[in-house]
């Protein structure tokens, strides 16, 4: 009798379980989570999981492990100091597994964000962990965050990327988010996100991975965001077909609003917003951005805020609704074609694109930006191009109009949602109120223009 090798069961994927819940109709909400030490850092998953939603889990490292500086972090926890996330390099990996044991799994994949340009130390963390889920990209981990050369981030997560897909050949299917449809949190019109959220897929695919998903950050106006966001899927269906993808939404990625009532109702339009145009996925915001890191249960509830609004809304995002083949679609299209034309490989191709000014994020002071770009908010919302630069956008645009924008406009413009929904007097339709006690505020948090209290270190 011949005996058989029993192997193991295939892992399930982060991409199999949001797909998975988008079948049944459920929203995955996912919060933006990280705490240095292991035993807090294991309630918040765990609270996460607990939540009355359909959740994955987050590890959002800290800021010394973003930068690879690995041992100011074991210093860190060797002196008992707080960190703003959890040191994935420098904990030992057994500290991690326990930490993740009877949580994450098949019912609850766990998710590591980080912010890095050259992420190889956290890609062999979290895979020595027993991880196989993380984000962000060549572009949209160098240029919001740093001076790293361009040109080194597209080969640091080249490798990385590489890294990641070797894991196929234990059956494991890792899953990586482009984090280019949140580029400087606000400001970029939704074009240029989806462009470059695409392009990011492209170069995860061209270097072995086959599970990813595209992000997309609430702007400054719901019809435009559901608008580019019915744009983002026709993309990915005509450029992606052979890919497990999903998108996720992000609740506004910039300056938040201060109010409880402010932050609830613009974090239930990031959630209407994900349902109606049938996104899989939303990264949630909490009731204390504006000023502080939230706490394990700010995170608990928002998550079941998100839900619950999401499940009252009617969830659509078919190909034929509006938006599919709008201006914002063409001049995404623009922008792709205009980049793959310039190499085969998508990584050179980015590379060129930025030099040239093909790809040019407005308000971006990072050296291999050009900076000829420019975007202004128009009466109603809509986030519109002042100036294309060297943009190949001449036929879908009309590159005669040029809009001034000057020091108060762009300020006008960073605080137009704070303004907006701090201001609103009412909401049309109930929200959901978040449960628990009050918090007090903390003195707010000295943070770039355009960032929340939590944006400084939690991407």
């Amino acid at each position: 009798m011949l005996s058989t090798v029993r192997r193991p069961p295939a892992r399930r994927s982060f991409g199999d379980f949001v797909r998975r819940a988008n079948h049944r109709g459920e929203l995955v909400v996912q919060p933006r989570m990280g705490f240095g030490e292991p035993a807090r850092m294991r309630s918040g998953l765990a609270a996460t999981r607990a939540a009355a939603a359909t959740t994955v889990g987050t590890i959002t490292v800290d800021s010394y492990t973003r930068l690879g500086e690995l041992a100011a972090a074991a210093e860190s926890i060797r002196t008992g100091q707080l960190l703003n996330g959890y040191p994935l390099a420098s904990h030992p990996i057994d500290t991690t597994r326990a930490m993740l044991a009877g949580i994450a799994g098949d019912g609850f994949p766990v998710q590591v964000r980080h912010g890095s340009a050259n992420p190889r130390h956290i890609f062999a963390a979290l895979i020595a962990a027993g991880l196989d889920a993380t984000e962000g990209g060549p572009v949209s981990y160098c240029l919001p965050y740093g001076r790293v050369p361009l040109v080194d981030s597209v080969r640091h997560w080249r490798d990385c990327c590489e890294l990641f897909a070797r894991l196929q050949d234990r059956g494991v299917e890792p899953h990586l988010e482009t984090f280019a449809g949140c580029m400087l949190g606000q400001l970029c019109p939704p074009s240029q996100l989806i462009a470059l959220s695409v392009l990011e897929a492209m170069f995860f695919r061209q270097h072995g991975l086959r599970c990813v998903s595209v992000s997309y950050a609430q702007q400054t106006n719901q019809a435009q965001d559901r608008e580019a966001v019915a744009a983002l899927r026709r993309l990915c269906r005509r450029l992606l077909p052979d890919l497990n993808w999903h998108v996720v939404i992000y609740a506004y990625m910039g300056v938040y609003p201060t109010s409880p009532s402010g932050a609830r109702r613009l974090l239930a339009h990031a959630a209407e917003l994900a349902a109606e145009s049938g996104a899989e996925r939303l990264i949630v915001k909490t009731v204390v951005e504006a000023v502080r890191i939230p706490t394990i249960e700010e995170n608990r509830d928002a998550l079941e805020v998100a839900a619950a609004t999401a499940r009252a809304t009617a969830r659509v995002g078919s190909d034929d609704e509006p938006g599919a083949d709008s201006q914002i679609y063409q001049e995404a299209v623009a922008l792709i074609e205009a980049v793959l034309e310039l190499d085969t490989d998508v990584g050179a191709a980015l590379r060129v694109a930025f030099l040239r000014g093909y790809l040019d994020i407005p308000f971006c002071l990072h050296p291999d930006n050009r900076g000829q770009t420019r975007s202004y908010l128009d009466d109603s919302g809509r986030l519109r191009w002042a100036d294309i630069g060297k943009l190949p956008l001449g036929t879908v645009v009309d590159v005669g109009r040029r809009e001034r924008v000057d020091c108060a406009t762009l300020m006008a413009s960073l605080s137009y949602m704070r303004q907006k929904y701090d201001g609103a007097s009412g909401y049309p339709g109930e929200v959901p109120e978040l449960s628990g006690p009050a918090r007090p505020k903390s003195n707010p948090a000295r943070v770039p223009i355009g960032a929340t209290a939590e944006e400084e270190s939690q991407p």
